[in-house]
């Protein structure tokens, strides 16, 4: 098929926008590696530190700016699970915002996941929530392939939303 130009059209599939919310001081390195190796499947949108962003102490504006800046447009958000991700707020208020908008829920156990004394991972609160009442995906670092990540987007997003759970109160600092 030729265009007005009189050259066939390319076909370039439309990249589908992932958010990623992750602790940017210890898991930055997560993140880069997730970028480097999605980066021709999806379009990944991340916070870029939104406590430096967002010049504000109200939470209600910040989380409008969450939802509006961040969350919108993406089909679903992706939680990169590390040691201390579960006491940061804004993975808290990223999560609170994609629930709102009935993205589907993704967690990722980092190989450094934080561990309670029964050796259970430990993850921020509402992402346990989700994963406990069947509406967030959970899965792992090293079952990460082009195939599986795939499979788990498409999973979260078909996920009725009568499992959502988002009715904790919202970290209100960190941990």
């Amino acid at each position: 098929m030729a265009n007005a130009f009189g050259m066939g059209t390319l076909l370039n599939p439309v990249k589908r926008k992932i958010f990623i919310s992750y602790h940017h001081d210890n898991d930055q390195a997560y993140y880069n590696g997730f970028v480097q190796f999605f980066e021709n499947q999806y379009e990944v949108i991340q916070d870029n530190s939104l406590d430096r962003l967002i010049d504000s102490d109200d939470t209600g504006y910040i989380l409008r700016r969450i939802r509006e800046n961040h969350i919108t447009g993406t089909s679903c958000t992706i939680v990169l699970c590390g040691a201390e991700t579960p006491w940061r707020k804004y993975v808290d208020w990223e999560i609170k915002a994609t629930l709102d908008k009935q993205h589907g829920l993704i967690g990722i156990k980092q190989n450094n996941c934080a561990v309670n004394q029964q050796g259970r991972f430990i993850v921020p609160d509402r992402l346990h929530d989700n994963i406990a009442s069947g509406y967030a995906v959970w899965t792992n670092w090293e079952s990460l392939t082009l195939d599986h990540l795939k499979n788990c987007i498409e999973t979260a997003n078909s996920k009725p939303i009568n499992l959502i759970r988002n009715d904790r109160a919202m970290r209100s600092r960190n941990g």
